[in-house]
């Protein structure tokens, strides 16, 4: 065999390209090898299939739900639980609530109520105290110094 251009080949095969969209005649017409409806008949139908349908959609993502609201919780506080932990003549403070084990650290809300009977003079360094407290504080003969 002699050598020449019209006599050489490629060394690699080229993969036959299906022509689609060219007219009846050439048997890829219509709808071009595709069906006729659904998701694959579709631009961008070939490669990630999804469930595109809104329902489906809501129940991939996880549900992340609860409120926090802008208003600080307080954290209710009798002034019977006053008279069983402290003295006459203490200081009842955030301070001093936490080393009585009263609240948590990260208490910084406090509201102390009128619940309950209050027999010592207490003096109260709160900011947030029920009318029916100061009362019930102010008739034992106990101080209220507000901030």
């Amino acid at each position: 065999m002699i050598l020449s251009l019209h006599t050489l080949t490629a060394r690699t095969k080229k993969k036959h390209i299906k022509r689609v969209g060219r007219g009846n005649a050439s048997g890829h017409g219509t709808f071009s090898g595709r069906g006729q409806k659904g998701q694959r008949a579709r631009s961008g139908g070939r490669k990630g299939l999804e469930m595109k349908g809104l329902k489906s959609n809501i129940k991939h993502f996880p549900k992340i739900g609860g409120f926090k609201s802008l208003n600080p919780i307080f954290k209710p506080i009798n002034i019977s639980l006053l008279d069983k932990n402290f003295n006459d003549g203490e200081i009842v403070n955030l301070q001093a609530l936490q080393e009585k084990k009263l609240i948590k650290r990260n208490d910084n809300f406090i509201k102390i109520l009128g619940e309950g009977k209050l027999t010592k003079k207490l003096i109260i360094d709160i900011k947030n105290i029920s009318k029916t407290a100061q009362k019930a504080i102010e008739d034992c003969g106990g101080e209220i110094k507000i901030r």
